[in-house]
């Protein structure tokens, strides 16, 4: 079960790093900004919110800023795996893996261990597929002008959906996620693409107010 999820998680980040290098292409970012950024930043969110920012005439540094509160929710992530990220140097690695698919791959699992390899395994998955899909999306940025018409930006929710419904099998941890999914939908009509996920978050204190939620 677990290398199944690994292989449909990679799988549908290379097509969404194909449509994040398309629309890179169309916003006129270089291709080697474009694979640095994938390298570096290693978020979808946070770069497809940068990328649409720059499109639409937003100075650079505007847009960096904007990107960025994209990645707070990764706060909660670290706390939640601090115990798996080990020390020193290979700690530092593993903060920069931190990512939806892996976390959402991780949690799934109470064994420490299982957890660990999982993450692991999933977050090296994506730095190798992700600048992958970001370079394949770049080098065919003049053949389609418009990703979206191809429909792959569902790709990555919908797996992402299938892997983490399984998980959700206490009371408190459905609560969090009904209400943190009424939340996003709420706020996404008034909101950048990319913030709705981080307001979603609140779900997490409101609902632990009347019970802890183990995550």
């Amino acid at each position: 079960m677990g290398t199944r999820n690994i292989v449909l998680v990679c799988a549908s980040v290379l097509i969404m790093g194909i449509s994040y290098g398309l629309a890179a292409h169309t916003a006129g970012i270089p291709l080697w900004a474009n694979l640095l950024l994938a390298v570096l930043v290693l978020a979808g969110s946070s770069e497809f919110l940068f990328v649409a920012a720059l499109g639409a005439g937003v100075p650079p540094m505007l847009a960096a800023a904007t990107s960025a509160l994209v990645n707070t929710r990764h706060l909660v992530f670290g706390f939640t795996l601090a115990k798996i990220f080990g020390t020193g140097g290979r700690q530092w690695v593993a903060a920069h893996l931190i990512n939806d698919e892996a976390v959402a791959l991780a949690i799934a699992e109470s064994a420490p261990e299982r957890r660990r390899l999982l993450y692991w395994t999933t977050g090296l998955g994506i730095l190798l597929v992700w600048p992958l899909g970001a370079l394949l999306g770049g080098l065919l940025g003049g053949i389609v002008p418009d990703p979206r018409v191809l429909g792959i930006d569902a790709v990555l929710p919908a797996v992402l959906v299938a892997v983490a419904v399984p998980a959700l099998t206490e009371r408190p941890a459905i609560a969090v996620a009904i209400v943190g999914m009424v939340l996003a939908i709420l706020a996404t009509p008034f909101v950048p693409a990319g913030v709705a996920p981080i307001l979603a978050l609140a779900a997490v204190p409101l609902v632990m107010i009347r019970k802890p939620v183990q995550l």
